[in-house]
């Protein structure tokens, strides 16, 4: 190589290193491998016991508060901002619009990279472990897609063998309207529910009210909407970013045996609208954008408006543990990359009749299941059906979930001190009402 071009390849080299190093240098101190970087800054709302509701970002093993550090003025407008940041919800703030709030991530990110601790740390950080948090937004609609071409295969096989994937599957994503009101943060148990369900060896066509003997998790990731659009007005894959404000961990529980008896010919019912989790802290899509891959080849080819260019997918880690007693389990690991529909093709297809969005949907993947059986995100599928059973640490066993289980996903991109992680979700099974029926 000519020595001028090795000079200039060392020049470049020595930027990107000294760039990096300002990227992740801070004068706070981030313990290595936490989720919550300098590079993620993840939106929430918790409080500190008082019940006084205020918005902050992730960091480390604090929280910035936001609220306060629109008091200091640090992003201008400190009664406007503050009246944004003391909201029970997400919602006013993200619906200012990107360039607003990818300028308050740039402004806290610029507070934590200064060269020394700054005199208001003190009254903008929170220990985020006195935090409690809450629901982030207000949901005005959810919809559910079906988009990992591994999970329906699976769940084809089991009850339809010679035809696994009905002929729309590859075709378009899947989906179904679900129930926004029983969408609950992280940490709020879920009682087994109650529904018409067949019995083991009853009358083929005779059903029973009882409470669900299946009870089962759906291992998801759900994106959030931060645009609003006019009635009529389709959304494309390539204006799809514009609208997607960021991601949460979603766990779609389901009663798989109230399920199976009244999908038949509209779809999930009350084997799904008893409740889904989320994890508390929204990712906004710009920390993600470092760790976009390319999708799964679709054949054959989408029609023109699902048709998409670039990296559509995201490399992120996914991992759900069983915790019973004092011990836990790991029983899943997958990754959102295995989707074969994409966000953006789903909100594309979402929005081309016209449906128009608001500032808060929330639109969930569906179950995320890899090749293996440990990437499998259900306990349908990691059971098959029920047949197999799923060894625990403790030397039990499950094919479903027991009353007192409880349930955690994690979920990162990344690692080491670049690492954006969403936190986890969790959530205990309560038992039946005695009193229902």
């Amino acid at each position: 190589m000519p020595a001028y071009f090795l000079q200039e390849t060392l020049k470049y080299a020595d930027i990107c290193c000294a760039l990096n190093k300002y990227l992740m240098h801070s004068w706070l101190s981030i313990p290595s491998e936490s989720d919550f970087s300098l590079q993620n800054l993840p939106y929430g709302v918790f409080h500190l016991g008082d019940g006084r509701l205020r918005a902050g970002m992730a960091i480390g093993d604090h929280i910035i508060d936001l609220a306060a550090a629109s008091e200091l003025g640090l992003f201008g407008k400190k009664r406007f901002f503050y009246k944004i940041f003391t909201q029970s919800t997400l919602n006013d703030f993200i619906a200012l619009g990107k360039p607003v709030t990818n300028r308050v991530r740039k402004k806290v990110q610029d507070w934590l990279r200064l060269e020394q601790r700054p005199d208001n740390a003190a009254q903008i950080l929170v220990n985020r472990a006195e935090a409690q948090m809450v629901m982030p937004i207000r949901v005005p609609n959810y919809t559910d897609f079906y988009s990992s071409i591994e999970h329906a295969t699976n769940v084809g096989k089991m009850f339809r063998p010679d035809n696994p994937l009905l002929p729309n599957w590859r075709w378009l994503p899947v989906g179904y309207h679900g129930r926004a009101s029983s969408i609950v943060v992280s940490g709020t148990p879920i009682r087994r529910p109650h529904g018409q369900i067949l019995p083991p060896g009853g009358a083929p066509d005779t059903p029973v009210f009882a409470a669900s003997r299946q009870l089962d998790f759906e291992l998801e990731m759900a994106f959030i909407i931060g645009k609003e659009s006019p009635l009529g007005t389709p959304i494309t894959v390539e204006q799809a970013d514009e609208y997607i404000f960021g991601l949460v961990i979603f766990n779609d529980w389901s009663a798989r045996d109230i399920q199976r008896w009244e999908y038949v010919p509209l779809g999930p019912f009350l084997g799904k609208n008893f409740g889904s989790s989320i994890s508390p802290w929204i990712v906004p899509l710009e920390a993600l954008k470092p760790h976009r891959v390319k999708s799964p080849k679709q054949q054959p080819e989408p029609l023109p408006y699902l048709a998409t260019k670039g990296l559509q997918n995201y490399d992120i880690h996914l991992e759900v543990s069983l915790l019973h007693g004092d011990q836990s389990t790991v029983i899943s690991r997958s990754n959102t990359r295995y989707l074969y529909w994409s966000m953006a093709q789903q909100l594309a297809h979402h929005t081309v009749n016209g449906c128009n969005v608001q500032v808060g949907d929330m639109m969930a993947s569906g179950t995320i299941s890899g090749p293996t059986p440990g990437s499998f995100g259900s306990l349908l599928e990691l059971s098959w059906g029920g047949k197999h059973e799923i060894a625990l640490s403790d030397g039990t066993v499950r094919k479903f979930l027991e009353d007192g289980d409880t349930l955690r996903m994690r979920a990162w991109a990344g690692a080491a001190d670049r690492k954006v992680g969403f936190g986890q979700v969790e959530g205990t099974v309560l038992p039946a009402h005695d009193t229902a029926g």
